[in-house]
């Protein structure tokens, strides 16, 4: 009964919102948004056993297959069609400075502005670790795109637009797996020199496990690229569970070894799967309870007005460092000023990514209360606002 009420809570009732609001609301937010409600009214559902044990083990393992479909949509580019509004293709160094200054920009930027104005706010350091490390992590969240949301825009988006939206989705691809370093540099950093003491032989182990497991990728790619459909099907879940147990007893949060399991995956073997599919699956009907208990797992007495007003301005910060990062530096040769634009206005997307990160660091005690309020809600206005941004500013056809 738990997981019933768990489940109508927080799976049905986002899908028959997404569904009353025509879609325009991204599914991912809606249980976040359910979640901050009861939990800033102080709803007592914990009556009704919510959330249940088995509703949180499985949205747990649907957001680890979102995390690991993440890491495989590195493989899976929509195609790219002829058009006339086609961009002069970037060289390989234009497109990684690019992406540098696109994520860099912004980071830097939320990093400085939180060590010097954010933290000092009421209830925003965490005593877990220093100041720096906590102004880092917000300035990572407030830095990176989301990679699935903008490869389901780029299938949807009209023809005219679309290499807008491929270049786009070329520079999330490097700002989604610098996102994934950072945050293992981040939970290193925080841990200090005490990182690398009292190693046992199962963390030389769980190393010894990851480069087994690349190495592995790339030699299928070179003697195996076609294998029966049914051996690529029993490797997935040998490669996501060796993944996530190696970051795991590394120190490092599971969705870490997740993604990065699906990013060494063979890519031709990867081409063959359903990867979409699976991950819309997953994030409609599966994940929806992990990130409806991020929502309920947010102090309601820290989403003050004083936090809505910070998370306004974190919003616009976000924003406009990405967008201007963009401008500053376009990933290609020759754009306009509305391509460069629409561009940072797709980049500037937080989606589940961002609870992802917020989720993960404020578990490793990087984030307090109060900001990882602030972030939820920075997740879910810049997502919401990605389409309206980009219809805005998009070149005339």
């Amino acid at each position: 009964m738990s997981l019933f009420a768990d489940a109508t809570l927080f799976v049905i009732l986002p899908w028959l919102l997404w569904q009353l609001t025509l879609k325009n609301l991204p599914i991912a937010v809606l249980p976040i948004l359910v979640g901050m409600v009861l939990a800033v009214w102080h709803v007592p559902v914990s009556t009704m056993g919510i959330p249940s044990l088995y509703g949180d083990y499985i949205g747990w393992v649907a957001v680890l297959v979102l995390a690991f479909t993440a890491g495989l949509e590195m493989w899976q580019h929509p195609d790219e069609h002829d058009s006339q509004n086609a961009l002069p293709q970037p060289s390989f160094a234009r497109l990684i400075g690019g992406a540098a200054v696109a994520l860099g920009g912004p980071f830097l930027v939320g990093t400085f502005l939180a060590y010097e104005v954010f933290l000092s706010l009421p209830g925003w350091h965490t005593p877990h670790t220093t100041p720096m490390i906590a102004a880092a992590a917000i300035g990572l969240c407030m830095a990176v795109s989301a990679l699935p949301v903008l490869i389901g825009i780029v299938r949807e988006i009209e023809p005219a637009q679309r290499p807008l939206a491929q270049l786009a989705l070329k520079l999330a691809v490097v700002d989604d797996a610098a996102l994934w370093i950072g945050l293992a540099l981040l939970q290193f950093a925080a841990k200090g020199t005490s990182a690398l003491h009292g190693w046992t032989h199962l963390e030389f182990l769980a190393v010894a496990l990851l480069i087994l497991l690349i190495c592995g990728g790339t030699w299928a790619t070179r003697n195996i690229p076609h294998p029966p459909l049914w051996v690529i099907w029993l490797t997935i879940p040998v490669y996501l569970a060796a993944g996530s147990w190696a970051s795991h007893q590394l120190g490092l949060h599971e969705l870490i070894g997740a993604y990065f399991a699906g990013a060494i995956m063979p890519p031709a073997w990867v081409r063959r799967l359903p990867v979409e599919k699976i991950g819309t699956f997953s994030l409609i009907w599966l994940a929806p309870m992990f990130f409806g208990h991020s929502g309920l797992h947010i102090n309601g007495d820290a989403l003050t007005w004083p936090s809505v007003i910070a998370s306004l301005a974190l919003v616009a910060i976000s924003i406009f460092s990405k967008i201007g990062a963009v401008c500053l530096f376009p990933p290609a040769p020759g754009l306009s000023y509305r391509q460069a634009l629409s561009i940072g206005s797709l980049l500037q997307c937080k989606g589940l990514m961002e609870i992802v990160a917020a989720t993960i660091l404020h578990q490793k005690g990087m984030l307090s209360e109060f900001a990882f309020a602030s972030l939820m809600v920075l997740a879910v206005i810049s997502t919401t606002l990605t389409g309206p941004l980009f219809n805005l500013v998009k070149p005339k056809t």
